[in-house]
């Protein structure tokens, strides 16, 4: 089995964030960000990692990374270690292959999230409401099913153990002001549609996914990560039926797990059996292979 890393440990360089998957080091001009193999679900870290999962995350994040740079500049600088600054290489073993070396950027207050399918969160406020963040959907739409054109829904970003919460394009207006929302709407649903059309060659439904974007020098970049399964609801497009849940190569297999057991979403997390680690590193493992063929 392969080696699980819980968290980075670079005593010489210097910590900045421990996020829920990410461990972020400041190296002066950079950013070291490291994708540990932690996974969480309802916002809450679970106590045992998935296998390989930051090598995953790190190289289908550096693949869309690649394919979109066309229409919006990205926060990478390297992801070959022995081009990252000499203070990093001693921790070569830790780094290679999940680990990125980025540029600084003001992060957006906003999660900026893009829905082609009606799932998730958007399906229960649909349920109660007919709408998904202030938008107005058909009546008559069932779990799962396309929607007529994909919707930008953006989201609050909550501290860590905390909840996100989804918001109306007004507020995120009165976040990020106008010019800099509107920008980032189009961005997310530009990438969102060639993301989707690109996936469905390769046997996958991208249902939904979420982008973070920051500012550098008054320009917006492309920040954390990129359509991971992590990110975004990957589908089996072959085996695809509205109506219900749908079988996906991301931590919806996770969370569905979760839902049959008497917790109540906070910490501390219940255990996970060891073929619930093994099937959620597979399912994630497949994403990678179809997507990028290695």
């Amino acid at each position: 089995m392969s080696t699980i890393v819980m968290q980075s440990d670079l005593p010489d360089l210097e910590l900045v964030n421990r996020g829920k998957v990410r461990d972020i080091y400041d190296l002066g001009e950079h950013l070291l960000i490291v994708t540990s193999d932690r996974i969480s679900a309802f916002d809450v870290i679970m106590n045992e990692g998935i296998p390989d999962k930051g090598l995953v995350l790190t190289r289908i994040s550096e693949f869309w990374f690649e394919q979109m740079q066309d229409i919006l500049p990205n926060h990478i600088v390297a992801t070959d270690v022995a081009e990252f600054p000499s203070a990093t290489h001693k921790y070569r073993q830790q780094l290679e292959g999940r680990s990125m070396l980025v540029k600084k950027a003001e992060p957006l207050p906003i999660e900026c999230i893009v829905r082609g399918y009606i799932s998730g969160s958007g399906w229960k406020e649909y349920k109660s409401s007919g709408t998904i963040c202030g938008i107005s959907l058909p009546a008559g739409l069932k779990e799962s099913d396309k929607l007529p054109e994909p919707i930008f829904t953006p989201s609050t970003k909550a501290e860590l153990g905390a909840h996100d919460e989804n918001i109306d394009f007004d507020r995120a207006v009165e976040l990020c002001g106008r010019e800099v929302a509107e920008k980032v709407r189009d961005f997310s649903l530009t990438i969102y549609q060639r993301a989707r059309d690109l996936a469905a060659t390769k046997g996958i439904i991208i249902a939904d996914t979420k982008f973070e974007f920051g500012l550098m020098d008054g320009e917006l970049i492309w920040i954390d990560e990129a359509l991971t399964p992590d990110s975004s609801r990957f589908w089996p497009k072959d085996q695809y039926q509205s109506g219900g849940a749908q079988p996906s190569f991301d931590k919806q297999f996770l969370r569905d797990y979760l839902e049959t057991l008497d917790w109540n979403k906070q910490a501390p997390p219940p255990p996970l059996p060891d073929d619930i680690v093994r099937k959620t590193s597979e399912k994630y493992k497949e994403a990678l292979i179809r997507l990028t063929g290695r």
